[in-house]
């Protein structure tokens, strides 16, 4: 990522707190939390190691082609998985961005690595106004999500940090703006 480094690695927190509460949800008892939980850990940690600033982390041209690799998987693992259900369509936008940024990294000379550029403007447009669309989406849903949640009051300790459906969704649009952080310095 390039950009400010303090705005650089404050993504890079963000992201892997994401990654690391996803990780939480994976012992949920609630079985849709884990069978979502275990894709965005995964994409809140790869975020996290791409958005680590280039001015500390310039990694070889090997590590991009091996990020394309693993989220060109977890993109058919997602288009597999889109079968059985449409939510899954957004995890396979998410890891189809990833595995767009890690290529686009990947055949960047390095030569040109600090000036920008990378990828398809039409490709890149298209996946910044998709984020956008979401991220203003998610936002909408968080606010009567945890508006419900503290109106009726659940009783403490109920719900396991891991069955919080209104921090998942916060987890998802912490995301979703990473995801426009990184489309937009691209």
């Amino acid at each position: 990522m390039h950009g400010p480094l303090s705005a650089a690695w404050l993504l890079v927190a963000l992201c892997a707190a994401t990654g690391a509460y996803c990780l939480l949800r994976l012992r949920s008892d609630v079985e849709e939390q884990r069978r979502t939980a275990g894709g965005e850990a995964l994409m809140g940690f790869g975020m996290a190691l791409m958005a680590v600033p280039a001015a500390v982390l310039t990694p070889p041209h090997w590590v991009w082609l091996l990020y394309a690799a693993v989220f060109g998987a977890a993109a058919l693992h997602a288009l597999w998985a889109s079968r059985t259900g449409t939510h899954h369509l957004h995890h396979l936008v998410g890891t189809f961005a990833m595995a767009y940024m890690a290529v686009a990294m990947a055949v960047r000379p390095a030569a040109h690595a600090h000036h920008g550029g990378a990828g398809a403007p039409a490709l890149t447009g298209a996946l910044l106004l998709y984020f956008t669309v979401y991220v203003l989406w998610s936002g909408a849903r968080l606010v009567p999500a945890t508006a419900a949640t503290t109106a009726t009051g659940p009783a403490v300790g109920a719900a396991g940090w891991g069955d919080r459906p209104e921090l998942a969704r916060a987890c998802r649009l912490s995301m979703g703006i990473g995801m426009l952080a990184m489309l937009l310095t691209m």
